[in-house]
């Protein structure tokens, strides 16, 4: 007869495919259900933050809810840090854990629920005659919510018989958040009104956008109003036309880009936290600029938003783009389609663009006034707006520049891939000189709880979700040793189609920018140069020490390899530290 744990498997897999996890004694009747009972997946970490970690860039990568499992205890606290990334993304998934015995807790075991509802995770525990039902509300909660959930099953009650599976009921997910009030629809009509008569619209979309499907309707609605857009970085991507696209917001962003953002008379956001970095510390838009916010959070999120209207980020910019469409005074769009190499989503022409020194303001008619008739986003020169700057070959210390070697990488990298990146001082390279075609295939794992060491497991979980992309970590050296363990995951789980850039500058890059200028000792936050080539070698990897651009050649072979019979790429990137991010000097700046 099926056992609890089994009911717990069995349920679980008609919603989720894939499994992550280490078994321990108290999840071991859980996966083995799983592995000889259901169709999911399970795909082995070596470290217990790497199985909530892979669940969650699972579901980035593909908007399919995954679990992780590990065992109670000292399994469970190792979940700690990554539950609580989780959490602060809002990311659903969820983790069965074994737990104490019902009888009481042993000297081994610890409080896992307050552990949990420590870091903002709901328990639920199943029993000996509700397992099928406690595991569909889990599910059910973690959607509606855009939570992780934490399923524990004690000690006791893992492996006792439970007869027959009940037939369970499918979770049930809530209808988008539509606008609701008379305050609500009266601020709809003044956003449209607003955007309909403005000479400088500006439209900004975060990850919410994105995972409301609301890209159709906000291209549609920047076409209407001749707007300009840009995103937040978890939301590169989301609008479809890149023509008049300045990229990410916040410190990722172009110099002229951000300075075009500060010329908009309205702006209009969608799905955005508009947290300190997607908002430049406050700078992002002019005191005069009329700012309105549509997000499904309780209420507005930053004090510079003047209207708020609480909604589904899809469902208002449909209703925008019918309140535009009655007013009649939108303006019409570019008349001439867009080029298939302008409309695409731009990877040779931004990889071009990051060659071109920065531009001061990026337009090619004063940024005050559009020409009479003419929308505003055609007076601009966009390309030039959000170039970066190319850096040099070698930094002034002999090492390579990471400007350079980004630009040169974006050169290389297959055009279909999934870049996940760990989170440090390195940041800034990726999200400014590696398009990609939209928030799924980027991800940032660690940063809104603002930690390092989740990029390897992140490989395994974007590996499983997105099994024909090319996945492409970026770490720095600090994060890729604190999280060592699972280099052999993501090595073993993207196999042909993996690539790592570690940037190694041998230090904690941010602390050194932060506090060591400051003049705080440098000796803790020093690392020794370590051989990450070599460590990839020691589990199946190619690894490769760059210390030029030309080192970077082999990217270019490998890309025209088959995926099938090459090995994972492991690049080591000798890189000069004193070449500081611009997010960072910005942050550098807030804090001096």
């Amino acid at each position: 007869m099926p056992s609890v744990s089994a009911h717990v498997a069995l349920t679980l897999a008609q919603h989720i495919d894939a499994v992550f996890g280490v078994m321990g004694n108290g999840n071991a009747y859980f996966l083995d259900a799983i592995e000889t009972q259901t169709d999911a997946v399970f795909t082995a970490v070596r470290h217990e933050q790497g199985a909530v970690v892979a669940a969650d860039a699972h579901f980035r990568a593909s908007g399919r809810i995954a679990a992780g499992t590990s065992t109670y205890g000292a399994g469970f606290t190792n979940t700690l840090t990554a539950l609580a990334e989780a959490v602060q993304a809002h990311v659903p998934l969820v983790l069965v854990v074994g737990d104490e015995p019902t009888s009481g807790p042993r000297p081994w075991d610890v409080d896992q629920i307050a552990l949990a509802s420590a870091v903002g995770a709901r328990t639920y525990t199943v029993g000996h005659a509700d397992a099928a039902a406690t595991t569909v509300i889990a599910i059910e909660h973690a959607l509606t919510y855009r939570v992780p959930v934490v399923l524990a099953i004690p000690y006791d009650v893992a492996s006792l018989e439970a007869g027959p599976v009940p037939e369970a009921p499918a979770p049930r997910i809530p209808a988008p958040l539509a606008p609701r009030g008379e305050f609500a629809e009266g601020t709809l009509d003044e956003i449209a009104e607003a955007l309909s008569g403005a000479s400088r619209p500006f439209l900004l979309a975060g990850r919410g956008a994105w995972l409301a499907g609301a890209g159709a309707a906000l291209g549609e609605l920047a076409a209407l109003t001749g707007a300009l857009t840009a995103s937040s970085a978890l939301g590169r991507g989301v609008f479809p036309e890149t023509r008049y696209d300045l990229g990410v917001t916040g410190g990722f962003g172009a110099d002229g880009a951000m300075e075009l953002v500060r010329t908009a008379d309205v702006a209009v956001v969608f799905g955005a936290s508009l947290n300190q970095f997607t908002m430049r510390f406050g700078e992002l838009f002019a005191p005069g600029t009329r700012v309105f916010q549509i997000d499904i959070a309780p209420a507005a999120t930053h004090p510079h938003v003047g209207g708020f209207v609480r909604a589904d980020a899809r469902v208002a910019a449909e209703a925008l783009v019918a309140r535009v469409r009655s007013l009649g005074s939108a303006l019409a769009p570019a008349s001439a389609p867009p080029s298939a190499s302008a409309s695409g989503h731009g990877f040779g022409a931004e990889a071009h663009h990051a060659e071109t020194p920065s531009v001061a303001h990026g337009v090619t008619h004063p940024a005050s006034e559009a020409m009479p008739g003419q929308p505003w986003r055609e007076t601009v020169d966009v390309a030039g707006a959000r170039a970066y700057d190319a850096g040099d070959d070698l930094a002034p210390d002999g090492r390579l520049d990471p400007r350079s070697a980004a630009r040169r990488i974006a050169e290389l990298l297959p055009a279909d891939r999934v870049v996940v990146s760990d989170g440090g001082h390195f940041i800034g390279w990726a999200n400014m000189y590696w398009p990609v075609e939209a928030p799924d295939r980027m991800m940032m794992v660690g940063t809104a709880f603002q930690s390092i060491g989740q990029g390897w497991p992140s490989v395994v979980g974007a590996a499983l979700a997105r099994r024909d992309s090319t996945v492409v970590l970026t770490s720095g050296d600090g994060g890729g040793l604190m999280a060592i363990a699972d280099l052999e995951s993501a090595v073993r789980a993207a196999a042909g189609r993996g690539i790592a850039v570690i940037w190694n500058d041998a230090a904690y890059g941010a602390e050194v920018n932060l506090y060591g200028l400051k003049g705080l000792a440098e000796g803790p936050m020093l690392i020794p140069e370590v051989d990450f080539a070599a460590f990839g070698a020691a589990v199946g990897a190619e690894g490769v020490v760059v210390r030029t651009l030309a080192d970077l050649d082999r990217l270019g072979t490998w890309a025209q390899e088959d995926a099938a019979s090459r090995r994972f790429l492991l690049l080591d990137l000798r890189i000069s530290g004193d070449v500081i991010a611009p997010y960072q000097q910005e942050i550098i700046r807030v804090n001096s």
